[in-house]
């Protein structure tokens, strides 16, 4: 069961991981913008199954480009997150259309202001016909 977490705000790295997720569901290019210098460092860099991204903009391209092919999307937390020192650990959940579309982890690095530094993402559940190892 698919259970949407509310964020801890006394802890961190819940707070990186909570703008992390409205990031991804973000309703308005300035939403967009707006939580993307809450949520990440100038210099953030994402190492994920399908890229690897360096920087906001390229972050927030990739985001344009999902939400351009699946627009109801929602991106949501599977559980809790974990956190300890500068680290945030979130399972995630897509879902599309009302039926779950990919789920995967993400592992958070935080700076001294609790900015996203760095993203490396796994698939747990890679979406039907994608191979998670192709670009290896």
């Amino acid at each position: 069961m698919t259970k949407i977490n509310e964020p801890n705000p006394t802890v961190p790295g819940a707070l990186a991981v909570d703008r992390y997720v409205q990031f991804w569901n973000a309703a308005t290019p300035e939403a967009q913008q707006r939580l993307a210098a809450e949520a990440f460092a100038d210099d953030v860099s994402s190492h994920v199954p399908v890229a690897v991204m360096r920087g906001v903009e390229e972050l927030i391209a990739f985001r344009n480009q999902f939400a351009h092919h699946f627009p109801d999307y929602r991106f949501q937390s599977r559980t809790e997150p974990d956190t300890h020192h500068d680290r945030a650990r979130l399972q995630w959940e897509i879902v599309v259309g009302g039926q779950s579309f990919a789920a995967g982890t993400d592992v958070l690095e935080l700076d001294d202001a609790g900015r996203i530094t760095e993203i490396t993402g796994f698939l747990d559940q890679a979406p039907e016909g994608f191979d998670p190892h192709a670009h290896e």
